[in-house]
C-alpha cells in the first residue's frame, strides 16, 4: 500500500481495496476484417452467453458481388463443426483439406455467414478458386437483409453435397438438403453442364471466364 508503506496480502484494511482499471476489449480478427456496408447481429443467445450471429446489409449490395478469400486455416479433420455453417473445403497440393475456423482469431468475417435453408433466401454462392474459397452475390442484397450462402453446383459436387434446395416446411427442422434431380435444368454452352437455376449457371459461367 503506497500510503501506508506495508506490503499485504489482498487489500489494505486501512485505506481500502485498488481501483481497478480493465483493458479495452478488443474485437476479433474476424470482427474487424467486416465491409463497413456489413454488420453483425446477434440472432440467438444459447447457455454460456454463446451467440449465433448473423451478417446484415447495411445499404444495397450488387449482383456478381465478390467477397474473399475465405480465411480459415487448412485442416485434414474438421475440429469446428456449426450446422448453420456451411462447411469448406479446398484442393491444395493434391490433397483435400478442411478450411477450420476454430476461433474469430483466426479467420475473417465470413465464418459468420450462415448456410441458406432454402433458394428463396439464398444470396451467396460459394465456389473455388484456384486453391481458395469466395461467395458472390446471386442478386441484389436490399439493406437490413441477411447474407446466406449455398455451393455452387461444381463446388457442392467437389463437397458431395445436393446442388438444390429443398423447400423446407414449417414444421420441419433445416436439415442439409437432399439431392434431387432439377426439372428444365439450364444447360452451360461451354461445358455441357446441367445447372437448376440461372444463377448458378451464371456462378459457373464466371469460372469459365476466370480461367481464359
Amino acid at each position: 500500500c503506497e500510503d501506508c508503506g506495508k506490503s499485504l496480502i489482498g487489500e489494505c484494511k486501512l485505506h481500502g481495496p485498488l481501483i481497478r482499471a480493465k483493458d479495452r476489449v478488443i474485437p476479433s480478427r474476424a470482427r474487424l476484417t467486416l465491409p463497413h456496408y456489413l454488420t453483425l447481429r446477434v440472432l440467438e443467445l444459447r447457455a454460456g452467453n454463446q451467440q449465433i450471429l448473423g451478417v446484415f446489409a447495411k445499404k444495397v449490395i450488387q449482383k456478381r458481388t465478390q467477397f474473399g478469400p475465405y480465411v480459415g486455416q487448412l485442416s485434414t479433420k474438421l475440429t469446428c463443426y456449426d450446422e448453420s455453417r456451411l462447411v469448406l473445403q479446398v484442393l491444395k497440393d493434391g490433397g483435400k483439406y478442411f478450411l477450420d475456423t476454430p476461433n474469430e482469431d483466426c479467420g475473417n468475417w465470413m465464418m459468420f455467414v450462415r448456410l441458406a435453408r432454402n433458394q428463396e433466401e439464398q444470396t451467396l454462392v460459394a465456389y473455388q478458386h484456384c486453391g481458395e474459397v469466395y461467395f458472390t452475390t446471386v442478386k441484389p442484397i436490399e439493406p437490413h437483409t441477411e447474407l446466406k450462402v449455398w455451393y455452387a453446383a461444381d463446388y457442392a459436387k467437389f463437397m458431395e453435397a445436393s446442388a438444390v434446395f429443398i423447400k423446407e416446411e414449417s414444421d420441419v427442422s433445416p436439415l442439409p438438403p437432399v439431392a434431387k434431380e432439377p426439372v428444365d435444368p439450364w444447360i452451360c454452352s461451354s461445358c455441357g453442364s446441367n445447372f437448376a437455376t440461372f444463377a448458378l449457371l451464371e456462378s459457373h459461367q464466371c469460372i469459365h471466364k476466370d480461367r481464359v
